[in-house]
């Protein structure tokens, strides 16, 4: 398979991840009953399991290791952060400002995410402070 279509795929899983998520997380802050249709349950683990499955196949085709590759270690640690942070701002949060920090803080970790893919770094930012001298 082209890897040019592989990264089509995964992109495409990310934005309609991101998007199902971001979706979700506007509902729990309304208490909406969507929350509880059964193709909001199901869709977002299908979405997923394409964007893994096209990341792993993604660094297979191009020989990318995340013990050689900081970034893509980075990467990994984040999203982990990524779900661990929307589990409790979707399911497990406690009270409504845990959910809503949780929420914010997996906005936060999905632009890390983003950052470090783009920039192939694991501390994006630096970047920014060595362009500006």
């Amino acid at each position: 398979m082209e890897i040019v279509v592989v990264k089509l795929i995964h992109v495409g899983s990310v934005l309609l991840s991101y998007l199902l998520f971001f979706m979700r997380g506007m509902w729990m802050v309304q208490s909406s009953p969507i929350l509880l249709k059964r193709w909001v349950k199901i869709v977002p683990h299908i979405i997923d399991t394409v964007l893994l499955l096209s990341a792993v196949l993604l660094a297979w085709l191009m020989s990318l290791s995340p013990l050689q590759h900081g970034w893509l270690m980075a990467k990994i640690l984040a999203l982990l952060a990524y779900i661990l942070l929307g589990t409790f701002a979707l399911k497990r949060g406690r009270t409504f400002g845990i959910r809503i920090a949780c929420l914010i803080a997996a906005q936060f970790a999905f632009i890390y995410i983003v950052w470090v893919a783009v920039t192939h770094l694991p501390f994006p930012w630096m970047s920014l402070l060595s362009s500006s001298s």
